[in-house]
């Protein structure tokens, strides 16, 4: 779109402004619909209204004038029931009423039609006796209908006082016969329209008042049901904009400390990996070497017990003999644990160089052969990360010569650029997962938490009879 746009921005700096112009509210733009809306059904409805309105009172009028007419000129043309002109009399009493009462006022013209179209009677006596086709007024009117409208006078029977073009009423009315009602000729007159448009223009200056009333009356109720709407619309998202405000602030609080409690736990793993450090220097260097001086003086003691001679010789060689087994299975112990506590150096070391110290290890331990596989293995990584893959990859491998005897055991080490991750799976008995935690499992439990506390995801997959598969993985953000 804007590729579209860019070349007429340039053109044109007034669609720019338009372009950056903030769009309308909905409730704006409901407005501005609506009120076009209206407006155009305000119009097409007075425009309906003012014909309407115009063509009740055109009829109204016309109707009152044709009774009126009717009732003062039908007396003088009952003569037509017997004959098809009409007698000279008629004609002058005719001529009388248009000049001397108020029919004369009224009218500004009078025809009578034959039912065949001829001019019985006409102010304008050559036409009389003249023949001229039917028009529909003619026609409705022949049919006992009453008819009238507006015309331009441009009907060449319209009277020689008022040019062609000047707008007259015209009506039509049947003339009938008094005894039976049938149609016996059509009395056509014309009437100045000056009082007729003023009624109308009345009527449809009112009509028109009523017509905008209504419009603005219903806008203003449509506007104020949106501004209520509206307004509740803006009330609620203002309160859950501060709402989504206050969950961001709390969100991004959330994660300031997480971060705090993984950098916490990566220091409180370094600082537990340097306590276990010392711990193990000090049972080697302390209760270890204390109890190989033990065993040393021992040796010069057995020369003394051996020289004895007779049973008590005997019997304290034999006790002096299980004293230095103890005390020789016990500096066993305590230099196996002070090794197993102790970790090597691993603040310079690199990740593959951690992963093959803890495999080289444990197949020196144990004697069985791991099949490694890493890929996309960054050379460093935080020391509490590396510190978390030592153990867990020892434990690992550890629980599978223990528990799965070694069978097939293989791991993977991996890394999709924010994520470390390694896998440990072997094909030996398997257990229940739900008992992970429980006795003898207390090291899967420390790994999961371990991982957790880093920011990381510990998983274990194992049925009986199916092998076990440990799944570990660690952010690689500096902790």
């Amino acid at each position: 779109m804007d590729s579209l746009w860019g070349p007429w921005r340039r053109k044109s700096p007034g669609l720019a402004i338009l372009a950056r112009r903030p769009r309308r509210s909905l409730a704006d733009q409901y407005l501005v619909a609506s009120l076009i809306v209206l407006v155009v059904t305000m119009v097409v409805l007075g425009l309906w209204v003012g014909e309407q309105i115009e063509a009740g009172v055109l009829n109204r009028t016309a109707m009152l004038t044709a009774l009126y007419v009717d009732s003062v000129v039908s007396p003088h043309l009952q003569s037509l029931t017997t004959q098809s002109t009409i007698s000279a009399d008629d004609t002058t009493m005719l001529n009388t009423l248009l000049a001397d009462t108020p029919l004369g006022k009224r009218i500004v013209g009078l025809r009578i039609w034959s039912l065949d179209g001829e001019i019985l009677y006409s102010p304008t006596p050559n036409l009389v006796g003249r023949h001229f086709s039917m028009d529909s007024g003619r026609e409705r009117a022949v049919r006992g209908e009453f008819s009238a409208g507006l015309t331009n006078m441009e009907d060449p029977t319209s009277p020689l006082d008022h040019p062609s073009g000047s707008r007259m009423l015209e009506v039509y009315v049947p003339v009938r016969d008094h005894t039976t009602g049938r149609e016996i000729a059509v009395a056509q007159f014309y009437q100045l329209p000056d009082d007729l448009d003023r009624e109308i223009a009345t009527a449809r200056l009112r009509s028109w008042g009523v017509v905008i009333a209504t419009t603005v009356l219903t806008y203003l109720c449509l506007a104020g049901l949106v501004k209520r709407g509206s307004d509740t619309i803006e009330r609620q998202q203002s309160d859950l904009s501060a709402k989504v405000t206050e969950l961001t602030q709390l969100l991004a609080q959330n994660a300031r400390l997480q971060d705090r409690l993984h950098q916490a736990a990566g220091r409180a793993t370094a600082i537990n990996e340097q306590a276990l450090r010392r711990i193990g220097a000090d049972l080697h260097d302390g209760p270890g070497q204390s109890l190989a001086l033990a065993l040393l003086r021992l040796d010069n003691v057995q020369e003394q017990v051996g020289s004895r001679n007779g049973d008590d010789g005997e019997a304290a060689s034999s006790d002096f003999q299980i004293v230095k087994t103890a005390v020789a299975g016990a500096l066993q112990e305590i230099r196996s644990i002070a090794a197993g506590l102790r970790l090597p150096e691993l603040a310079t070391a690199t990740v593959p160089e951690v992963v093959e110290r803890v495999l080289r290890t444990h197949e020196r331990l144990t004697g069985t052969k791991v099949r490694l596989e890493t890929s996309h293995v960054p050379e460093d990584a935080p020391l509490p990360i590396k510190i978390a893959l030592y153990r867990s990859l020892q434990e690992a491998l550890s629980n599978a010569t223990r528990h799965a005897g070694g069978a097939d055991v293989a791991a993977r080490v991996w890394a999709d650029g924010e994520s470390l991750f390694l896998v440990v799976s072997d094909h030996g008995p398997g257990f229940d997962v739900e008992r992970v935690g429980a006795v003898g499992r207390l090291g899967l439990a420390n790994m999961r938490e371990q991982a957790e506390l880093l920011g990381g995801q510990f998983r274990i997959a194992s049925q009986p009879g199916q092998g076990t598969t440990i799944e570990v993985s660690w952010p690689l953000t500096a902790l």
